[in-house]
């Protein structure tokens, strides 16, 4: 399959004041398949979907999800973290197939 991976994440552009909310978003392509449907052949697809979201900034979890295949395409992600110090945060997604996407923005803090 061609069109998987290729995440990206977005935070903010300009550097923030210590303590202040930092917006994270993402998306990855992905299938995102349930495993319920058909193919035009009538032949069944098999379940292939990210399971796992998780997010780190500043050395832990900040955030972190659990999903299925109940979540749609190409899925977006997003999230807030507490901008403390300058560094990256970095995302990573895992699927059903062992597949792992890791991807990161960085975060200035004046």
């Amino acid at each position: 399959m061609a069109d998987i991976g290729e995440p990206k994440v977005r935070g903010p552009e300009k550097p923030l004041k210590k303590g202040e909310a930092a917006l994270i978003k993402t998306l990855i392509k992905h299938p995102m398949e349930s495993g319920l449907r058909k193919s035009a052949e009538g032949e069944p697809i098999p379940a292939h979907y990210i399971e796992t979201v998780t997010a780190e900034y500043g050395g832990a979890t900040v955030a972190k999800a659990t999903w299925s295949g109940a979540v749609s395409k190409n899925p977006f992600f997003s999230f807030y973290v507490k901008a403390d110090k300058s560094g990256p945060v970095s995302v990573t997604w895992k699927d059903t197939k062992g597949q792992e996407w890791k991807e990161k923005v960085e975060i200035k803090v004046e």
